[in-house]
């Protein structure tokens, strides 16, 4: 399990970087018009920034980096079972 400080200050890619902009430009913004939907918003950014997460949880959207190796073509073998 990371800890949190691995957590926070690891695996900053553009996507976790425009979240956080996002976050902040639209906390600046409910902060001066005193809107609270607005600072709702800017705080489900502001987590998604911080967790890492974004579609369906950590990395969800990323395509995994390590191939499995699957074998179409697998051999098969077929036992005949007689019932008597």
């Amino acid at each position: 399990m990371e800890t949190i400080r691995q957590a926070l200050f690891t695996n900053w890619h553009l996507m976790r970087w425009l979240r956080l902009g996002f976050g902040i430009i639209i906390a600046i913004q409910a902060i001066q018009n005193h809107d609270a939907v607005s600072g709702l918003i800017a705080s489900f950014f502001l987590f998604q920034a911080f967790t890492n997460s974004g579609c369906c949880g950590a990395g969800g959207c990323e395509v995994p980096s390590v191939k499995k190796d699957i074998q179409a073509n697998k051999e098969i073998e077929f036992e005949e079972v007689k019932q008597e």
